[in-house]
């Protein structure tokens, strides 16, 4: 009897719960339960900042953060400027005229994704050593024999930072905007030149304000991932806040003193994404399925020439050169080693195994909160969930070393939670549970790219008729019955994409895992960096090669669906 109430209790939540939200509760507390650690970082972040002694601030705005912000904006205005020249320009490049190798350009300018900036940076050090081919090749033309005689401006300053992350990040710009412009209508651009105006003036007065929201959002992804960027900034040598975030942690153990910084970027990354969406906050925009596409203006003689050229240009210097780089450093050492490393075998098995796991927690997840939403999204209030699914998309816009910052205190906390039960049953001493375990690098790697897994799926269920779904709730079948045998079956494709681009991005990232990883624990991206900064470029180079082609199959995937879109 005594349990009685309780059943009461929790039988009116239950009918609270499917009545106003239109799902059983389950659910809803499993959405907020990844939403609130996703969002954990964060709030740990800001305490951590205000926690710290008032020196520490003295100390970061006299010393560090003048010139790591200044660094980091002047960085963001040169990348933003560059990736929207190289992305729109060669968006519409692609739509509006016809020339040779069109068709392979059109898919190969987006082979620049399938290379990290790190890795850009690593090959290019290289690659434009004043002793390295290209300067040599130059002097051997010229006439010189020394480096004292000729050299080009060194690649290691902001400039080249720049330079360098604008030919890698330019197809975010380029994807956006070439399906905007494939998609406009060509009755209006026929109706300019009917006009008399000329095809320059077509594309700046007609096609690139249509295209604006478009340019807008691929140029706030491109910015996202150049605030990520740690390895080659610090290539590079260019001290941005990622770089002061990191060295103020490891090298100085300050862990305040990062958490301040880091605080100051999440306020940069708020301005980027505010920014953006009011720059675009009354721009209303439509299209007619039914128009035709446009018609690409047929180029001869030299024009076809010099287009071409420039539409080779991004992906010789953003792929093909780096890549034919790696790959000749990497037979070359296997030449002369005869065997690759073990301690790189490995690495890559660790980085397998841990993109692997990383990858089946992170679709769980977001297959949790997609779920969640679409539940109540035919129910007549919808309002917490679809929040819930906002919110737990917001850790792909915190930079990877600031969410590594942010859970060192949880992880802590959990740790010592673990050691407060552990200890009721048996005396133990305190030992690391999580903090420091591959445990804790799939947490980080989950709140970083959860927000794929929610779109791709969200994506995926909107094509699902809910007729299904009503069909099935009729029959007597629960939420998570219909999930399993009517929405997972039509899911597979959605899944499969999604798993494969956090499967890679996984393979890639660096600032988490820089911070998180367990003591002699090595990936892919961690053993580059190391060798980097050692200066040892043969035995990193297999590693970034094998990083470029775990990375081409998405992008090929990606260029496919592309072409589709395009077509249709």
């Amino acid at each position: 009897m005594a349990q009685r109430p309780l059943c009461i209790y929790q039988s009116v939540f239950n009918k609270f719960m499917r009545a106003h939200y239109g799902v059983s509760p389950g659910w809803t507390i499993s959405s907020l339960l990844i939403t609130f650690i996703v969002l954990a970082p964060v709030i740990v972040l800001g305490w951590h900042s205000f926690q710290g002694a008032t020196d520490h601030w003295q100390h970061l705005l006299h010393y560090v953060l003048p010139t790591a912000f200044s660094n980091t904006v002047l960085l963001l205005i040169g990348v933003s400027l560059l990736v929207s020249a190289l992305g729109v320009g060669s968006a519409w490049l692609i739509t509006a005229y016809q020339f040779p190798t069109r068709g392979i350009l059109s898919w190969a300018l987006l082979l620049p994704l399938a290379v990290p900036t790190y890795i850009v940076a690593f090959a290019y050090l290289d690659i434009l050593h004043p002793l390295g081919p290209v300067q040599g090749v130059i002097r051997e033309l010229l006439g010189y024999s020394s480096p004292r005689q000729f050299r080009l401006p060194d690649i290691r300053s902001l400039a080249g930072a720049v330079f360098l992350l604008g030919f890698v990040l330019y197809p975010y710009v380029y994807l956006s905007t070439r399906a905007m412009f494939a998609t406009q209508a060509a009755s209006l651009l026929e109706a300019a030149r009917v006009l008399g105006e000329n095809q320059r003036t077509v594309f700046y007065r007609v096609a690139l304000p249509m295209a604006r929201p478009a340019v807008a959002v691929g140029v706030s992804l491109a910015l996202l991932e150049t605030l990520n960027d740690i390895g080659a900034s610090e290539f590079l040598g260019i001290q941005t806040l990622t770089v002061s975030i990191y060295t103020t942690w490891v090298t100085r153990s300050d862990l305040a003193g990062a958490a301040q910084i880091a605080l100051s970027m999440l306020v940069l990354v708020a301005t980027l994404i505010m920014l953006e969406r009011y720059g675009r906050r009354h721009q209303r925009y439509s299209q007619n399925q039914r128009s035709q596409p446009v018609k690409p203006f047929v180029l001869k003689g030299s024009a076809a020439v010099v287009a071409v050229i420039l539409g080779w240009i991004p992906v010789v210097i953003g792929f093909i050169a780096p890549a034919l780089y790696l790959l000749h450093e990497s037979i070359k050492h296997i030449q002369q080693t005869g065997v690759v490393s073990q301690q790189l075998i490995t690495s890559a098995w660790n980085t397998v195994s841990i993109a692997l796991v990383a990858t089946v927690v992170t679709i769980v997840a977001g297959l949790i909160v997609a779920w969640a939403a679409r539940t109540v999204r035919y129910g007549q209030r919808n309002a917490l969930n679809n929040t819930l699914s906002k919110l737990a998309s917001i850790g792909y816009a915190v930079p990877g070393t600031v969410l590594a910052i942010g859970l060192l205190t949880p992880l802590i906390w959990v740790d010592n939670g673990i050691h407060g039960l552990m200890s009721l049953f048996k005396d133990t001493p305190p030992q690391l549970y999580f903090m420091g375990t591959m445990g804790a690098l799939v947490l980080a790697y989950m709140i970083r790219f959860l927000a794929i897994a929610i779109g791709g799926t969200e994506a995926g269920l909107a094509r699902i008729p809910p007729s299904l779904e009503q069909a099935s709730r009729l029959l007597g079948e629960s939420p998570a019955s219909t999930l399993k045998r009517v929405h997972l079956p039509l899911l597979r494709p959605a899944l499969g994409a999604a798993a494969l681009l956090i499967f890679v991005d996984a393979m890639k990232e660096l600032p988490a895992t820089l911070l998180l990883r367990p003591l002699n624990f090595e990936t892919l991206a961690t053993w580059l960096y190391a060798e980097a900064a050692r200066g040892t470029y043969e035995e990193g180079a297999v590693a970034a090669l094998a990083i470029v082609l775990a990375g081409l199959l998405p992008v090929i995937i990606l260029a496919r669906s592309q072409l589709k879109t395009v077509r249709a």
